[in-house]
């Protein structure tokens, strides 16, 4: 119809309301009421009534909704935080950034970009992965940020941004660093252990652990023990004393370790140079030096150089020289610089061979020192040197064979001061019958079979000597001395003290001889001394035994006699000092006879026998060859006369037989028997009678002569003095001071009886001593100690005193009788 009005409505689907319609210009406009949401509702189907009032229509309108980019991309978070490795590889996926969007389609499909340009990592644009694309460091740089935006594909794009921090973990990818490539120092060599030489430093970019550096030697260098390094500090120190002339450059090797794991290390050069100190002395090649020169050399000739080395260096090895011993007199000069030793005196091998001196080298404080022998080389500048000889040969004719002395028996007593020399030998005269035969060559000496006899002998030869050059001429006295056992047997044997056999034959023999015939006042020549003998029993000491004999001055009448040993000895003990004073020697008392050691049992008496060997080589000094006649003390033990029984136990009264006649009274003694005669009555047993009978040898004591009267009997005529009648004894003798009168002594004795009768005024003195004459041992002495009689006497072990009182004393001039009685067995 024309005039009809059309009107619409939505009858249904209008679901929320969301559409409305409206009439316009005849027709239905559907427009929105409410806005759509495609997740709600993505379809509505509309029914529209169209009405005219009368009639009405309807109709269905499917409204598609379609997505509009109504959405942006949403990040989960606004910030992002991650950790990678820095040693990762490039390439690697750091984390996946994810963002949503409610959008469908393209207004759903979302872009990632980063906004600003880091160079080490890239985001893939459509899955969001972030990757590395450069290798991450993290001493450079710790961490990242990143700001990432998702973007979705819509018109108008819309976005959201968050922001993605990457923070880089640390690998021990860095090895310490030392803060120098090497380094060096230095060090005396006198420094005590643990001393601070230097302090070495590394760094470790890592952190952490990986970043903490420790230092050590381990599988470096430490110089063989000889430095420590702290852990901590770096310090290199001295773990002990170090010895710069051993070692003088260290080169040694450190490492710079990190904590971390596995561990890096770092190793460096350290060179330590030992600075010297003067810790070391000179030393010299050796200890002793042996330098040769000539005699007779110029003086100032360089004999030889003597250096010392210094293993210290600069100032410390230097060295000075200088002699400090045996240069007196001064006859060589050290350079105190060079060492060269110069002679400062003429150099004479004869006056002086060797010189031995200490030279010193200096390198202050410290000194080393060597000893030098300077060796002189000898030349032929000297004479032969020769003095006159003796050949003492005492010929001891024995039945024994082969004591003759058929070898060599020394040499002749040459010297030539030059030790180089070879000399040759000559009798020139004298020697025409060869009594001595010579070896030219070697000087030696033997004596000629035909001295084998009996017969004294005396010759005198020349003899010469030569080098070569020069030559010298002696005398030569050969003297043959026959030994008899008579000789032998009334010997005695002297010893002397600090004597040696080649000392006391030259020079002092002569005046040996010389004091014994003084003594004995017999001439030398009567004096025969047959032996010398060192003595081998006493140990250290120096003592020299000498054997002689010696004649009786000759008288008229009576032909050659011989001193008995007894009276020998007693004369030449008594007379040590004279005998000392002459020969300048010092006689010891007598050794002990073998039988004062009383070997014998019971009452056997012990007798001493000498037998002599005449086997001894020849002795020799300068000046004298000496053939000795050794003795060889042995003993026998014999029952003296006055006992018996098998073992000589029993002792016989001798008086029992009455053996003194003119009726004498007879004494009983140890071994016989003293007969006591009547007036004008003498002899052993009272047999001589001054009145009838006649003079016999003897009778008339002490040098008196006997006269025979005519009408029977004798007198006896006697010296001047005081010496009682008939017979000249003397019973009585008066003293001066300091005198004295010697007796034959007393032998050994089991008992016996002394008597005698003094008178003195004197406090003290002696009046008996009998003793050994070696000042020691048995002895008896009797003496006047302060007015009163003392005796003293030692059997050979205890020495026993024995004083008896006598009321006022016996030093009253008044005379006195004691009387000492002695048993032993």
């Amino acid at each position: 119809d024309a005039n009809s009005v059309i009107t619409y409505q939505i009858s249904s689907g209008n679901t929320r309301n969301r559409f409305s319609i409206t009439s316009q210009s005849g027709g239905g406009l559907i427009s929105l009421a409410l806005p759509l949401d495609y997740k709600l509702e993505r379809q509505y189907l509309l029914t529209i009534a169209a009405s005219d009032g009368t009639r009405q229509d309807t109709a269905q309108v499917i409204v598609n909704v379609t997505d509009a980019n109504t959405h942006r991309p949403v990040f989960q978070s606004s910030h992002y935080t991650v950790n990678v490795n820095e040693d990762r590889p490039v390439g690697t996926t750091v984390v996946v950034i994810s963002a949503t969007d409610e959008d469908t389609g393209e207004n759903a499909r979302i872009t990632y970009l980063m906004e600003d340009s880091i160079p080490q990592f890239r985001i893939a644009a459509e899955t969001g992965a972030v990757t590395t694309q450069m290798e991450l460091d993290y001493e450079d740089q710790v961490s990242y940020t990143l700001a990432i935006t998702a973007r979705d594909n819509g018109i108008p794009q819309k976005s959201d941004t968050t922001y993605l921090e990457i923070l880089v973990s640390d690998v021990n990818d860095n090895a310490p660093q030392f803060l120098r490539d090497s380094y060096q120092g230095s060090v005396y060599e006198d420094v005590p252990a643990f001393t601070s030489v230097l302090q070495v430093s590394a760094t470790d970019r890592d952190s952490g652990l990986n970043g903490r550096v420790f230092y050590t030697f381990q599988g470096g260098d430490d110089g063989d023990g000889d430095f420590i390094i702290e852990s901590t500090s770096g310090i290199v120190r001295t773990l002990r004393r170090l010895d710069r002339e051993n070692v003088p450059l260290y080169a040694l090797r450190a490492f710079a370790v990190d904590k971390g794991v596995p561990a890096k290390r770092t190793p460096v050069e350290i060179q330590v140079t030992v600075l010297d100190v003067n810790d070391n002395p000179p030393v010299f090649e050796r200890d002793e030096f042996d330098i040769f020169v000539e005699e007779n050399s110029p003086i100032g000739l360089v004999v030889a150089r003597i250096t010392a080395t210094d293993p210290d260096e600069g100032t410390n090895a230097q060295i000075m020289y200088q002699i400090v011993e045996g240069n007196i007199p001064e006859v060589f000069q050290l350079d105190i610089f060079s060492g060269e030793l110069t002679a400062l005196a003429d150099l004479d091998y004869e006056t002086k061979a060797e010189y031995v001196m200490v030279v010193q080298a200096t390198s202050a404080p410290l000194v080393s020192r060597a000893t030098v022998h300077v060796r002189l080389r000898d030349v032929n500048d000297n004479v032969p040197q020769l003095k006159n000889f003796e050949i003492l040969f005492n010929n001891y004719i024995t039945n024994r064979s082969g004591s003759f002395p058929g070898g060599v028996i020394g040499r002749i007593p040459a010297h030539d001061p030059d030790v180089s020399d070879s000399l040759t030998y000559a009798f020139e005269q004298g020697n025409d019958l060869n009594l001595v035969l010579l070896d030219p060559r070697s000087g030696d000496l033997r004596l000629s079979p035909a001295l084998d006899n009996n017969r004294p002998l005396e010759a005198v030869m020349r003899v010469s000597v030569s080098d070569g050059v020069h030559s010298a001429t002696a005398q030569c006295t050969l003297r043959v001395t026959v030994i008899t056992d008579e000789m032998l047997s009334n010997s005695i044997t002297l010893r002397l003290a600090d004597m040696s056999q080649e000392r006391f034959l030259s020079p002092l023999l002569n005046r040996f001889l010389e004091g014994v015939a003084a003594v004995l006042a017999t001439p030398r020549h009567r004096v025969v001394l047959f032996n010398i003998q060192t003595d081998t029993d006493v140990g250290t000491a120096r003592i020299l035994n000498v054997s002689l004999s010696a004649l009786l001055p000759p008288s008229s009448g009576h032909g050659p006699r011989f001193f008995s040993s007894e009276e020998l000895q007693e004369r030449l003990y008594l007379n040590r000092s004279l005998l000392a004073e002459i020969s300048a020697q010092r006689v010891l008392p007598f050794d002990d006879n073998v039988c004062l050691r009383e070997p014998c049992e019971n009452y056997m008496r012990c007798v001493s026998v000498l037998q002599f060997d005449s086997s001894a080589p020849f002795l020799a000094s300068d000046t004298i060859l000496f053939r000795p006649i050794h003795p060889v003390t042995g003993l026998r033990c014999r029952c003296p006369p006055g006992f018996t029984g098998d073992y000589c136990e029993t002792e016989i009264d001798l008086c029992y037989s009455s053996p003194c006649g003119n009726n004498g009274r007879c004494r009983s003694r140890e071994g016989g028997y003293t007969c006591e005669c009547h007036e004008d009555f003498t002899g052993e047993r009272c047999e001589l009678s001054a009145r009838g009978g006649r003079c016999a040898p003897g009778v008339c004591r002490n040098g008196g002569t006997c006269l025979n009267l005519l009408v029977g009997g004798f007198r006896c005529q006697c010296p001047p003095g005081h010496y009682e009648k008939p017979f000249c004894t003397m019973s009585t003798r008066s003293f001066p001071p300091r005198s004295f009168l010697t007796f034959r002594g007393l032998r050994q004795r089991f008992h016996f009886t002394l008597a005698l009768t003094f008178a003195t005024k004197e406090r003290d003195g002696l009046l008996l001593y009998n003793g050994r004459f070696n000042e020691k041992h048995d002895f008896v002495a009797l003496e006047i100690v302060g007015e009163q009689v003392q005796l003293t006497f030692s059997a050979g072990e205890t020495t026993t005193t024995v004083s008896p009182f006598v009321p006022g004393g016996v030093s009253d001039g008044q005379w006195h009788r004691v009387q000492l009685h002695y048993y032993n067995k």
